[in-house]
């Protein structure tokens, strides 16, 4: 009873015969089992024939990969496939050794007969040529395709690994600018860091190619001196006899497994040199090497004149001389590819001159470049300085919630060579100069950069910056410093001008457009509004005032709601902002949150309210202030050294006022900080979290 119970829970705690199958059908598991096998149980003959017969199927699959992907990480397994193929073809030899020692006195076919065929075949009756055969194809790849092809993995895993700093940098900036979404940016960040460790598990890969074909050579050396003692001391074959038998199939051993290493080495060669060429090798070349008609031609020559050498072959060289010679002749008659244009401006008849009209007509932006900087409207290897622009537009709709004006780019042959000019309304706004070719570094801490180049000032900003030569770009990344191209730092320039000039490019025709595209179900809002209590213009100011302080417009309805609530009280455009800001706490309190999520806050002390409210002059809605120049000069001293003290701190905080006096307050304070933000306690949102840093 005691050994049934016993056999029933074993049985019961024992896995079944079916999911034994199952796991050794998983193809993990099945890779260790037959690698294990190679290494330690004998194989007999037949199944070594198949065995070997799939490593050289298995070595051209690898090698035809290669060839056909458009780049590496399309191919991002292959240091697991070379490490699968190297130990497979290391277990391969030790179940062949392990034949040809114990059954190589049966004769040649002893080890199977694919090793018999290729000692045959290779050695064309003499074992002394199979040896030299088989020790070219070790020097091949040992020091011609597996040293070459480890060494370009090891640079190029270095500078894949050097240069992540800057592409991540790169990425983020293209983000920031709007050329690309938060998908788009993680698709990139994955492919980055999938090449770098691609190419650092190349470069060690590579040493187990390495490792294989010293391997090969220990393994002949063993086969033929261990072949020969075993058969004349154990076997009593005649040393002749040994040493022929022996030397064949280790030879042809030596073959099978080095022939599938060569390819498979210069499959390694083909993908880690592939880095920069798209599309398929064969593809890449032609497009490459058979484009050029004159290269052609001289091809066509030289295969000519090679031809009518006394004694050379006529029928080889004047065939490639004719191919090469028609292939050039169709490349130089072929018709020029036509380029694609972003614009087509409409070309007015001969007769038909330009309306004097169109020059009274005022551009709302321009930029005017140096005839040294036209090379960035088509620039094809970096970022377009157009396709900048409509990202830079793209990001301040999303951002203020208006579509800029689109830009116009002019050459003015009166500017320096590199230098530019922007225009709002056709009123020079800011100007500088790039350098092409270069590029700006820039010290986030607010320092002189400490590499070698020309020292500026960022136009942007006034920071202290540097050009230099792009050699040094990995230099200046790894020191920390800010990296930008001439393109970046136009637009940089650019997106700060923008951002003082919103209120004036907000025309009236831009506020019927933004009031035209609002969505159906807010139309019934712009009609009880429009004209019955305010007017479009005084719609207009109040955006206007909105986004002279930096606030965004987006939310179009909630200031048409605060503009409809105030406005059969009052005519003030003041007072109307007032009330519109009060409706758009939330989203002032998002705007202006820190990085802990609480919103930083600099108060204002009652005896300052006090002093405001005192110099308050005038009745009803045409109240002015009136402070004191001690005053005024003791509050702009009070402010800075507030604001300062919290920037060191880390803190970027709003200047909080009494609703009355926050209008007088900001138009003082935006005359010399003009980033500050003044809010009122009414536009503190009840669920903002406030963290005071400071008090004046």
């Amino acid at each position: 009873m005691a050994d049934a119970n016993f056999s029933t829970r074993f049985a019961a705690a024992a896995p079944s015969a079916r999911d034994m199958w199952g796991w050794v059908a998983r193809g993990e598991v099945a890779m260790a089992v037959g690698i294990v096998v190679l290494l330690i149980l004998p194989v007999p003959a037949f199944m070594l024939d198949g065995l070997l017969a799939l490593s050289i199927a298995s070595s051209v699959l690898i090698l035809m990969t290669s060839l056909l992907i458009k780049k590496p990480l399309e191919f991002t397994a292959f240091p697991t496939v070379l490490l699968v193929a190297t130990l497979y073809r290391l277990g391969l030899n030790i179940a062949s050794t392990r034949l040809i020692l114990s059954h190589g006195h049966e004769g040649v076919h002893g080890a199977g007969h694919v090793i018999e065929t290729f000692g045959k075949l290779m050695m064309g009756g003499s074992f002394v040529i199979g040896v030299i055969v088989f020790a070219i194809l070790v020097v091949v790849n040992f020091v011609v395709i597996t040293k070459g092809s480890g060494r370009i993995a090891e640079v190029a895993a270095r500078f894949t690994l050097d240069s992540m700093p800057g592409k991540q940098m790169a990425i983020d900036a293209d983000l920031s600018a709007g050329l690309i979404d938060q998908d788009e940016a993680k698709k990139r960040r994955k492919e980055l860091e999938q090449e770098s460790t691609f190419f650092g598990a190349m470069d060690g890969a590579s040493k187990f190619v390495r490792g294989d074909a010293m391997a090969g050579l220990m393994i002949v050396a063993i086969n033929v001196i261990g072949g020969v003692l075993i058969g004349t001391l154990q076997h009593g074959l005649p040393i002749g006899q040994a040493f022929s038998t022996y030397t064949l199939m280790t030879i042809g051993d030596g073959l099978v497994s080095q022939i599938p290493a060569l390819i498979i080495s210069i499959a390694a060669g083909f993908l880690v040199s592939k880095a920069g060429v798209e599309g398929s090798a064969d593809k890449a070349l032609i497009a490459q090497l058979a484009t050029n008609p004159i290269s052609l031609g001289m091809v066509a020559a030289a295969a000519g004149v090679l031809a009518l050498i006394p004694g050379m072959p006529i029928i080889p060289f004047a065939a490639l001389s004719l191919g090469a010679g028609a292939l050039a002749w169709k490349r130089a008659h072929a018709p020029p590819e036509p380029v694609a244009s972003d614009t087509a401006a409409p070309a007015l008849p001969d007769d038909q001159d330009e309306p004097i009209s169109q020059t009274l007509a005022i551009d709302e932006i321009k930029i005017e470049l140096g005839y040294g900087l036209l090379a960035l409207i088509n620039d094809l290897e970096g970022r377009r300085l157009t396709d900048q622009i409509k990202a830079l537009r793209r990001t301040l709709a999303a951002d203020y919630g208006f579509v800029m004006p689109s830009v116009r780019i002019l050459d003015n042959m009166r500017l320096p060579s590199q230098g530019y000019a922007i225009r709002i309304k056709e009123m020079e706004a800011g100007a500088g100069e790039v350098r092409l070719g270069q590029l700006m570094a820039m010290d986030p801490r607010g320092g002189q950069v400490d590499i070698p180049g020309e020292h500026v000032k960022e136009p942007a900003f006034g920071l202290p910056a540097t050009w230099i030569d792009d050699s040094l770009r990995e230099e200046a990344t790894f020191q920390g410093y800010t990296i930008v191209d001439p393109a970046t730092v136009l637009t940089t320039h650019l997106t700060e001008i923008l951002k003082e000039n919103m209120p004036d490019l907000l025309s009236y025709a831009e506020v019927q457009k933004l009031l035209a595209d609002l969505p159906a179900e807010q139309k019934k809002l712009v009609e009880d509004l429009i004209p019955a209590i305010a007017s479009v213009t005084t719609v207009q100011r109040v955006l206007q005032a909105l986004l002279r302080e930096r606030v965004s417009v987006r939310d179009l309805p909630a200031i048409l709601e605060g503009v409809g609530e105030a406005a059969p009280h009052t005519s003030s455009i003041t007072l109307l902002v007032e009330q519109v800001r009060a409706r758009l706490a939330r989203q002032l309190c998002h705007a202006y949150k820190g990085d802990d999520g609480a919103l930083p806050i600099v108060t204002l002390s009652p005896d300052w309210e006090a002093d405001f409210a005192d110099a308050l002059i005038g009745s009803g809605e045409d109240k002015q202030l009136a402070l004191a120049p001690s005053k005024l000069q003791d509050f702009i001293r009070g402010v800075r050294e507030t604001f300062e003290r919290a920037a060191l701190a880390g803190d970027s905080p709003i200047l909080l006022t009494s609703p009355t006096l926050r209008p007088y307050v900001r138009s003082i304070v935006e005359r010399f900080r003009g980033q500050t933000p003044v809010m009122s306690q009414n536009e503190i949102h009840p669920r903002a979290r406030l963290k005071t840093v400071g008090a004046i």
